[in-house]
């Protein structure tokens, strides 16, 4: 009687705690949803003045036959190609998220109802005409982003910058006369892509220390920094779609190389581009190992705005959802955050490492500031929330092509909920799904680098001798 007295009363707290925190998130993100629409006009008004022509925003939701028109001037007619005759490029609006115009704002709703309000809020600062954006130093960095050298250096294979969608990379080559008898053998390529607001140093530091001496001596590893991250390009005039990061990989890594095959590993955001990638490859991917994948259901109408919900629902508690919802909701509150952090990131550095009393500091702390606004901004909506609606259409491709899919994620990520990686069991059959116990988002890998490692290695070794 006592113990289920005592589980009766565990329920009610929870559900009290649960009426408290759904109420307290109400009021703060009210408050939030006022103070974007305040600093929607700082910035405008900040950014005539510093750059002689007030910068475009999302701060309005407009109409589908308007939205269409505006975004085929901004895509390539043609789209892509179709890689090996297997996908072709969707035109129109289809790269872009709803979520870029469909964010809900109680105060900016209200103002639009207002006759008045455009003697305050002109329609010209809020008519969402991308345009203006490209005026005018279009691959330098806003006055609010950093200009150091770190941040705005592009660095690519050849060593030259003249192609502003030139990735850097980091290559891990064969050793040298390692490849066994057959001295004319081709090491087999992989290539890694990291997650958001992180570069190829997720890679480079975690699972290129702790390959076996077999891999070192047949795999030639690729870690990339994905278009608007790390050492790679920030371009102004991108909007940082699938199409962009994929066609950057291609010509960066895939033509540059002439990789005739190789695999794939991603992690978080990276899953998304990486099918894309492997879809409009699938005659020479040989695998996908994805890592922590945001995968959603592309069926029903709503499906960008479905996938932010569940990302980045506006709630207060747990603390990395309430950093989500902050981030991927409020545009210009979000500017702010990356002015203070991302654009003083080398003092911050400075005090770190002072506080610290360290030289070097974790690579995941360097790698959190080197982006923009622009281009985290545009990832996270017209890749994350954007890349939901054509999922299923690329998991079809692999499964129909029979591409050797793992998806490993860890029993306690609060960022991707645990359910992603059943959906994409139940959409790839056969898949293979590993839960690893006690693992988040991150300490999947992290912690367990040379576990990790020998799974990937397992991967590649089962696909070459399937062959």
């Amino acid at each position: 009687m006592a113990k289920a007295s005592a589980i009766l009363q565990v329920k009610w707290l929870a559900k009290i705690a649960e009426v408290l925190i759904s109420a307290i998130s109400a009021i703060v993100f009210l408050f939030f949803d006022f103070l974007d629409v305040v600093m929607c006009i700082f910035y405008r008004s900040a950014d005539e003045f510093l750059e002689g022509k007030a910068s475009s925003c999302y701060c309005t939701r407009i109409s589908e036959e308007e939205e269409n028109k505006k975004q085929k001037s901004c895509v390539d007619g043609d789209g892509a190609g179709a890689g090996e005759g297997e996908i072709d490029y969707p035109r129109g609006n289809e790269y872009f998220s709803e979520t870029l115009h469909g964010r809900r704002n109680f105060f900016r709703n209200a103002m639009r109802g207002f006759a008045g309000i455009a003697l305050l809020w002109p329609r010209k600062w809020w008519a969402g005409d991308e345009k203006k954006l490209l005026v005018k130093n279009n691959n330098g960095n806003r006055w609010s982003d950093c200009g150091c050298e770190a941040c705005t250096e592009c660095v690519v294979a050849n060593g030259s910058s003249s192609n502003p969608r030139r990735l850097h990379f980091v290559v891990k080559e064969p050793r040298r006369g390692s490849l066994g008898d057959n001295k004319k053998k081709e090491p087999q390529n992989i290539i890694f892509l990291h997650g958001f607001l992180s570069s190829s140093s997720f890679w480079t530091e975690t699972v290129f220390p702790n390959l076996s001496e077999t891999t070192e001596q047949n795999y030639r590893l690729f870690a990339v920094d994905l278009l608007g991250f790390g050492r790679s390009p920030k371009p102004r005039d991108c909007f940082y779609t699938l199409k962009d990061h994929v066609e950057a990989i291609e010509n960066s890594l895939i033509s540059t190389y002439q990789l005739n095959s190789f695999h794939i590993v991603a992690h978080s955001m990276g899953c998304v581009i990486a099918l894309a990638l492997a879809a409009k490859y699938s005659k020479t991917v040989k695998s996908v190992v994805l890592i922590a994948p945001p995968y959603f259901s592309s069926e029903g109408e709503n499906a960008s705005l479905t996938a932010l919900e569940k990302l980045a629902a506006r709630r207060i508690w747990p603390p990395l959802l309430f950093g989500s919802s902050f981030m991927s909701w409020y545009e210009h509150l979000g500017r702010f955050v990356c002015f203070i952090i991302c654009r003083n990131h080398n003092t911050w550095e400075s005090i770190l490492k002072l506080v610290t009393w360290k030289r070097d500091l974790h690579f995941l702390v360097l790698d959190l500031t080197r982006h923009t606004h622009h281009s985290a901004w545009h990832t996270m909506h017209n890749v994350i929330c954007g890349g939901a609606k054509l999922m299923d259409r690329y998991l079809e491709i692999l499964r129909m092509d029979e591409v050797k899919m793992k998806v490993i994620q860890g029993s306690r990520d609060q960022v991707v909920p645990l359910e992603c990686s059943s959906n994409m069991k139940l959409k790839v059959p056969n898949a293979e799904v590993n839960i690893i116990e006690n693992a988040d988002h991150n300490s999947v890998i992290l912690g367990r680098e040379k576990d990790f490692t020998r799974d990937l290695e397992c991967v590649w070794k089962s696909v070459f001798c399937s062959n």
